[in-house]
């Protein structure tokens, strides 16, 4: 049984899905299959050159109170960042290009930790590079890769194909054709995967 994980390290709610999700998956049997994407080439389909909780400041405000919420409920650290949306960039080509690798899901956890726990700029290698070293992984190899053509390409390709699917947000979670968006969707998805037997 397979859930495909669809998010950006940008965004805020993805945060504590991405905490949680390793858990929660394999409580019930589940996979993960762990997809980045860059949400900003999806809000620019939909007309927008910034996140909508910047567009809108009655959103955003509400936005940041009910993060706060989610993360006490949930045990997590929360901290507002200095910069939002920060740019996940390299990050996402980094887990597009190891997408397999057995360090991912622990490099990901990571990298939203340091954006959204330690208000750090997840666009500068001197954030990303400790968190591949924590996670054992060949750093100056992965940080190599990260930058070469194949894996920009993988990376735009990959965010083609959330838009060609229909994803319009993060997280998103894909179990088979079926689509749940939302960090309150990730049990549902779960249980989607689990009944539908995927």
């Amino acid at each position: 049984m397979n859930i495909e994980f669809w998010f950006d390290y940008a965004s805020t709610y993805s945060y504590p899905a991405a905490m949680r999700i390793e858990s929660v998956a394999a409580d019930n049997n589940v996979s993960i299959v762990w997809r980045p994407f860059l949400l900003g080439a999806v809000f620019n389909k939909q007309g927008m050159n910034d996140s909508p909780f910047n567009v809108y400041p009655a959103k955003g405000e509400y936005m940041w109170k009910d993060m706060a919420r989610i993360c006490s409920d949930s045990n997590l650290p929360f901290s507002r960042p200095k910069t939002f949306p920060q740019h996940g960039l390299l990050a996402a080509r980094v887990t597009t290009r190891f997408s397999d690798a057995p360090w991912i899901p622990k490099f990901v956890r990571l990298v939203y930790s340091a954006n959204f726990e330690h208000n750090q700029d997840i666009s500068s290698p001197s954030v990303i590079e400790p968190c591949l070293s924590a996670v054992g992984a060949d750093v100056s190899l992965v940080m190599r890769e990260a930058v070469t053509e194949e894996a920009k390409l993988m990376l735009r390709e990959q965010t083609e194909e959330a838009i060609s699917r229909g994803i319009f947000g993060a997280p998103s979670f894909y179990v088979g054709s079926e689509l749940f968006w939302g960090n309150d969707r990730l049990e549902r998805a779960i249980k989607w995967a689990v009944e539908a037997n995927i």
